[in-house]
């Protein structure tokens, strides 16, 4: 049975524009973070590790969010009232992008779709793909903020199905590279074309 398709999620869809930070930009970036090859093999062994945790890892990312009012706040109307329609919207976009971090090649589709997740976190698009009525984006020191919440509560679901300690290190550090990657391409529409 095909799952029903996540509103809003566009990876495959052949309209998502491209991204302006090229192969070569991606390249520069990767060797920056010390991302390898062996970085991909172990978080594809992530991606089979943590396919039946998501809903439990996003519960553990959704509570730190919800415990926290000035963060909460970016699920919200302007007046301060979470929208749950909201919340759960993303949720099921969230959950595609950790099998996605797992599992989809840096290509050119990926990179495509890391500049959509970077704007719609910028005034460009935020609230546009679900029609939500909430603030017009999320400051950037958030999103490089959350590189540690996002890493450091993952290992335990790395560990979770009893493999060796290496290897969990492994996924655990290709995690992490993963993840710096991702923001540091989110932070692009952030900088403005001057830097």
């Amino acid at each position: 049975m095909t799952p029903a398709p996540i509103p809003g999620y566009r990876y495959d869809d052949p309209e998502l524009p491209g991204s302006p930070v090229t192969g070569g930009d991606f390249e520069g970036l990767a060797a920056a973070t010390l991302f390898s090859d062996a970085d991909v093999a172990a978080l594809k062994l992530a991606g089979e590790v943590l396919a039946d945790q998501t809903e439990q890892i996003l519960d553990v990312w959704y509570g730190f969010v919800g415990s926290q009012p000035h963060l909460l706040a970016y699920f919200s109307t302007p007046e301060g009232t979470p929208v749950p329609e909201y919340l759960a919207a993303v949720r099921r976009r969230f959950g595609q992008w950790i099998a996605d971090t797992c599992t989809r090649p840096y290509d050119a589709r990926w990179l495509a779709q890391q500049e959509e997740i970077a704007l719609r976190h910028t005034s460009a698009k935020k609230n546009t793909t679900d029609g939500a009525r909430s603030v017009p984006h999320i400051p950037l020191r958030y999103m490089i903020a959350f590189i540690y919440p996002i890493t450091a509560t993952m290992r335990p679901f790395l560990a979770a199905k009893g493999h060796p300690e290496e290897d969990v290190e492994a996924m655990h550090q290709a995690w992490f590279k993963a993840v710096t990657l991702q923001v540091s391409l989110w932070s692009r529409p952030y900088a403005g074309a001057a830097w």
